[in-house]
């Protein structure tokens, strides 16, 4: 098929450009040009003369199979100039149920397929994990339709689909996957599928008949958490501060216990890899969940630290991770202190149109120390007694701080927040209620 497409590139190339030069076309080249131009239909390309639209023609035969190629030119004869218009309807053949039926079990084996289904069996089924077919999944989005995309990111696409038992699901088609990445696809969407925690994103199977793989998710219907946060409608605007102040520790505290389960009570060891507030979605009663493993890597069973390329996102990159390559859990706490930070000062993590010095959250907080109160966001200032003020701001310092070996676990970051948001809720820890407690007596 290869072959073919070279050929018929040259071909079309060679009528267009008459050869290498232009020249007046011959009588008898007229009218097959004419001939060509009645037959012309469907896509519209405007196609310069030369070499360089090889490329460009060969690309679209290859994904379109039919396309409608047009020219215009003007030749000087002997008679005058002479306006000449090329039309080629150009339509090849697409690949034989035969051909396509080879191309699935092809990709369906190199992406690991037959080792999942061996490791289900033995796991009795999978627990509830499913490999799904292209047709159904198709069929669940419309053919991936563009009014079924739920978001855009740096590993894919996500769209909203709705399953033949109308269960309705989150399809997520990626970009690329790494070869090394696929020696282990199988046995890691195994372990996420595993994952069974309220405030994580619940895996429910994959699609192999594609050269990268497609995950299904369960969907989460109140979007994102950046979307809550740094939303033109932001539903915390509407709170008062109190409830609104409760609904940011109460969303911070669920993520951290679900990055905690992840690190340490997984069967499986568990580095997220891509914390960010785009990456934790709420439900219809605002519960947070974690999602996007896109970055996700499985924990080695030794004390070794895992090496990689560098992968996630700007604004909430560990420092040290960024140095050496090196995944770690102390990596997801910096990226969620970025998290809190958002939460509690309604800024995004980067920002660009301000001053340079302004750009990095981070850096403006770090920049700040003494005066961070300066950046809470107005509804957290007139909820927050001090010492919770205190306590939080500490928090977030250990959080972001340059060095891995100083910032707390996931766990005990879970721990203070929940205990911090228990103090919050007694009339001592407002402001203004002149109690000088400890929140850390909470837990």
């Amino acid at each position: 098929m290869m072959a073919l497409f070279d050929v018929m590139v040259k071909l079309i190339c060679f009528a267009f450009t008459n050869g290498r030069h232009r020249r007046v076309p011959t009588q008898r080249q007229v009218p097959v040009l004419r001939g060509l131009h009645k037959h012309a239909r469907k896509l519209h390309l405007q196609m310069l003369l030369g070499d360089e639209w090889r490329c460009i023609l060969k690309e679209w035969l290859q994904a379109k199979r039919q396309v409608h190629l047009s020219s215009q030119s003007s030749y000087r004869g002997r008679r005058g100039r002479v306006r000449v218009s090329v039309h080629v309807l150009l339509a090849l053949p697409g690949p034989s149920e035969e051909e396509l039926i080879k191309t699935k079990q092809s990709f369906f084996e190199h992406n690991g397929g037959v080792i999942l289904q061996q490791q289900m069996r033995a796991d009795n089924g999978g627990g509830g994990f499913k490999i799904f077919s292209t047709e159904e999944l198709e069929k669940a989005t419309d053919n991936f339709a563009v009014d079924r995309v739920l978001g855009r990111g740096g590993h894919g696409i996500v769209y909203k689909g709705v399953l033949e038992d109308n269960t309705v699901v989150a399809i997520k088609r990626s970009k690329m996957m790494e070869a090394a990445e696929t020696k282990e696809f199988a046995r890691e969407m195994l372990i996420l599928s595993q994952i069974n925690h309220r405030n994580v994103v619940k895996l429910l199977g994959c699609c192999l008949e594609v050269e990268v793989p497609m995950l299904v998710y369960e969907y989460v219907s109140n979007g994102t958490l950046y979307h809550y946060i740094h939303g033109s409608s932001s539903k915390l605007k509407d709170l008062d501060s109190d409830k609104a102040l409760d609904a940011r520790l109460r969303i911070a505290a669920e993520s951290a216990e679900a990055l905690a389960y992840m690190h340490s009570s997984a069967s499986t060891p568990i580095l997220h890899g891509d914390v960010k507030t785009a990456n934790i979605l709420l439900d219809g009663s605002l519960t947070a969940k974690v999602s996007d493993f896109g970055a996700s890597k499985l924990a080695p069973s030794d004390e070794a630290e895992i090496a990689t390329l560098v992968q996630g996102s700007c604004g909430y990159l560990d420092p040290e991770y960024l140095m050496t390559c090196q995944l770690t859990d102390k990596s997801d706490v910096y990226s969620f202190g970025v998290v809190l930070l958002e939460l509690l000062t309604g800024k995004k993590a980067l920002y660009f149109d301000g001053p340079e010095e302004d750009r990095s959250l981070v850096f403006t907080v770090t920049m700040k120390i003494g005066r961070q109160d300066e950046l809470l966001d107005e509804q957290v200032r007139k909820a927050m007694g001090p010492e919770a003020l205190e306590e939080v701001t500490n928090l977030v310092a250990r959080c972001v701080s340059m060095s891995g070996e100083e910032r707390p676990t996931m766990k005990e970051v879970a721990e203070r927040l929940e205990a911090l948001r228990r103090y919050q809720r007694h009339p001592w820890g407002k402001a203004g209620s002149g109690h000088h407690g400890d929140p850390e007596e909470e837990e």
